[in-house]
């Protein structure tokens, strides 16, 4: 006991000693408990590691809380919300689909998700550093997640890259799938036959835009107009993520929000095409009987790991650069309902359309 300890000072004063218990534990030595004989691990040899993550550790944080949601918004809101969702709300039975789908988000997808940031908050790590820090031999863990993150943005810029294309081909007039091209053979003009034979959005598509070949094993040669289109897509991506948070942290006010933009555009043009109304009408149209099917179900899980991108270690990167202290309970809610609600929009979206189309193919077959 230290000799300017209360108790030692009263038996040299020969007070009468009034120490409270309160007082006496107050002023003892802290007990190293990995050396007590209690802890199991202690007891037989084992090393307890005990790593303190210090908050201020010099990595970066985002500048806001609303920079913060814009990306984890950005990361899980995708293709899968605007085209893969919409495909197995047809496939599965219309509105029956959205029943399993909101089941399992609540059962699976916001308790998992709520975990990753969870992790990543507390750890203040990466995917990779995550994993090591559970347990180093689950390392491989987080270099597969780095792996399929970058497969995926593979194939990701290379859709970027056809919307570039696409992009900068809208600004002709007439567009250029508007109608089939005309080939003029000496004094005569014909409609290109590939095009007659399909459409002219098909053509534009297959021939002027990818310039497809008959079968795999033919290369078909360098496209250099796509070339061009993926190499201003990288550019874009690399001057995003140069420095960091500090410079996505910005892009995120554009690159989250404009989608939204533009599916609230669609939704008013497709509502005011001619039989839209039926298009949404046939998606809230609920096949009960598709609900007992277990194949429903499973790729209603498998729609909410891709839809929140759980597993893919983005969204444990993205929470790591938070304090400490941040309320993720409320991140994973908020997050994972406008990440259904941006489903349920882009579906609205792509049935107003396909009520459209319906309607006019009918049109047609009747006519004809």
């Amino acid at each position: 006991m230290p000799k300017n300890s209360k108790v030692i000072q009263r038996e040299q004063s020969h007070e009468h000693v009034t120490e409270s218990v309160a007082d006496l534990l107050a002023h003892e030595e802290p007990l190293d408990y990995k050396s007590s004989s209690l802890n199991v691990g202690a007891a037989a040899g084992k090393k307890v590691p005990q790593i303190e993550v210090p908050e201020n550790d010099g990595r970066p944080a985002w500048n806001s809380k609303l920079q913060y949601i814009l990306a984890q918004v950005g990361f899980s809101v995708g293709l899968g919300n605007v085209w893969r969702f919409p495909y197995l709300c047809q496939k599965n039975g219309g509105g029956a689909y959205l029943v399993p789908y909101f089941i399992l988000l609540l059962i699976i997808g916001i308790p998992l998700f709520f975990l990753e940031l969870a992790v990543g908050q507390k750890i203040r790590r990466g995917s990779i550093g995550v994993w090591n820090y559970v347990c180093p031999r689950l390392g491989g863990i987080g270099m597969s997640s780095l792996m399929v993150c970058g497969f995926v943005g593979l194939y990701y810029n290379v859709i970027i890259g056809w919307s570039i294309f696409y992009f900068f081909q809208s600004f002709q007039y007439p567009l250029p799938w508007s109608d089939c091209p005309i080939r003029k053979n000496g004094t005569i003009a014909i409609v290109e036959p590939e095009c007659d034979k399909s459409s002219a959005t098909t053509y534009f598509w297959y021939r002027q835009t990818l310039n497809t070949t008959s079968t795999i094993a033919e290369s078909g040669g360098l496209n250099i107009k796509m070339t061009l289109s993926l190499l201003v897509a990288w550019i874009i991506v690399c001057l995003a993520v140069i420095k960091g948070i500090a410079s996505s942290g910005k892009v995120m006010y554009f690159s989250s929000l404009f989608p939204y933009v533009v599916l609230f555009c669609f939704l008013v043009r497709g509502l005011m095409l001619k039989g839209s109304v039926d298009g949404i009408a046939h998606m809230f149209t609920p096949k009960l009987e598709k609900m007992l099917e277990p194949q429903v179900w499973r790729e209603a899980a498998t729609q909410v790991f891709f839809a929140l991108g759980l597993g893919f270690g983005g969204v444990i990167a993205f929470s790591s650069y938070n304090k400490i202290d941040n309320n993720c309970h409320f991140d994973a809610v908020l997050v994972s309902f406008i990440n259904f609600f941006t489903s349920v929009l882009a579906t609205l979206v792509v049935f107003a359309v396909l009520g459209f189309k319906a309607n006019i193919m009918n049109e047609k077959c009747v006519a004809e």
